[in-house]
């Protein structure tokens, strides 16, 4: 018994700054999966399967290594006038990882979390986000969104870096 105890404490433990960069590169494969936006050209691109529930991409811009992205439904918040839910997101290219850096659902994150909020808490905040973003990709894919449904709406003519499409 003694035996298992000892190989049982010598596991590696995850911290939970691991688990988010985790999180990230698991979002990345699945986004690619379903959008694969790093090809994308910058514009605004709709997703639809006849739901009534149009998902909408918007690559902002392409960077040498990332690219900024907003990915919404075709709802508005009729108290905000803002997407919601909506998820703003910063892909890395290069790491293979992709971050909600703010989401939008009913509420602002300065009304989760605070203006200034402690490091426990910021971290605490961007695991939900990032765990939110995850599951919605995944219902996203599940529902039969992906780079078949997905049309440009309007684009802009700006076009992704050659070395990085």
């Amino acid at each position: 018994m003694s035996q298992v105890l000892a190989r049982a404490a010598k596991a590696p433990v995850l911290s939970r700054f691991g688990w988010l960069m985790g999180l990230y590169a698991e979002n990345h494969a699945r986004m690619q999966r379903l959008f694969a936006p790093g090809g994308l050209a910058c514009g605004r691109y709709v997703s639809s399967i006849d739901d009534g529930l149009d998902v909408q991409l918007e690559v902002l811009e392409h960077f040498a290594y990332t690219s900024e992205l907003r990915m919404s439904y075709g709802l508005v918040d009729p108290r905000t006038g803002m997407s919601d839910p909506s998820a703003s997101l910063r892909l890395y290219r290069d790491a293979r990882q992709i971050e909600a850096t703010h989401c939008y659902a009913g509420r602002r994150w300065q009304d989760v979390i605070g203006m200034y909020p402690p490091p426990a808490r910021i971290l605490d905040h961007r695991l939900r986000m990032n765990t939110f973003l995850g599951k919605w990709l995944q219902y996203l894919a599940e529902r039969g969104h992906g780079v078949a449904t997905l049309r440009a709406n309007e684009a802009c003519d700006q076009a992704v870096p050659a070395e990085n499409a």
